[in-house]
């Protein structure tokens, strides 16, 4: 096994990890039996959804499973 597969592969791990946490971090979409009732009814914040946390791990997980699967892709065409 060459160097810069075993660095690609460190790597990879790193971002599987990272992406696990980053999924396991978020609320789910209908927050226990309130969202249930309320359905997806418009709030004040949810019209504020962009300067909230989960916003922004939504944002993250997206850049993150991007670049998981370019990784894997790079990984499957040096093997």
């Amino acid at each position: 096994m060459s160097p810069l597969m075993i660095v690609l592969t460190v790597i990879y791990v790193i971002f599987c990890l990272f992406l696990i946490a980053v999924v396991l971090l978020q609320s789910g979409k209908s927050a226990g039996l309130s969202g249930a009732i309320a359905g997806g009814m418009d709030t004040f914040l949810s019209k504020n959804k962009a300067k909230t946390w989960d916003a922004r791990l939504a944002k993250l997980t997206k850049w993150v499973a991007v670049a998981f699967m370019l990784l894997t892709l790079i990984l499957w065409l040096f093997m």
